[in-house]
């Protein structure tokens, strides 16, 4: 399943915070903020989803994530691949590269990460 776009700038705020209760999340947005009732909707959807859960701490509902984030884009990344690039990570490293307009100091970065999973997958 996936997240709304709503849906996942609160799974962000709630990614970096780890658990937060509704009024923690609401502080997170940029003004203007949304209503109440939107992110309660929106944290209802998500646990439905099973994305989130919560506990209850006397009246309130004090929220956690139950998908780590790295977990979720890379899933939303192998689709990407999948479904774009006709599942070939050469050509979405090629589109990558050369459409994003990386400076050469960003390039050469990405090449010590490669590098680096190169020597790991050999062990």
């Amino acid at each position: 399943m996936k997240l709304s776009k709503a849906e996942e700038q609160v799974m962000q705020y709630l990614w970096k915070r780890d658990k937060a209760f509704m009024k923690d999340l609401l502080e997170d947005f940029p003004d203007p903020k949304p209503a109440t009732t939107t992110v309660a909707t929106l944290l209802k959807r998500m646990a439905d989803k099973g994305f989130i859960a919560y506990t209850t701490v006397g009246k309130s509902r004090e929220y956690y994530p139950l998908v780590k984030k790295s977990d979720y884009f890379s899933k939303h990344v192998n689709g990407l691949i999948k479904n774009f690039f006709n599942n070939s990570a050469s050509q979405f490293a090629s589109f990558f590269t050369k459409e994003t307009n990386l400076s050469n100091e960003e390039l050469e970065e990405l090449r010590k990460i490669i590098d680096k999973q190169i020597k790991e997958n050999k062990k």
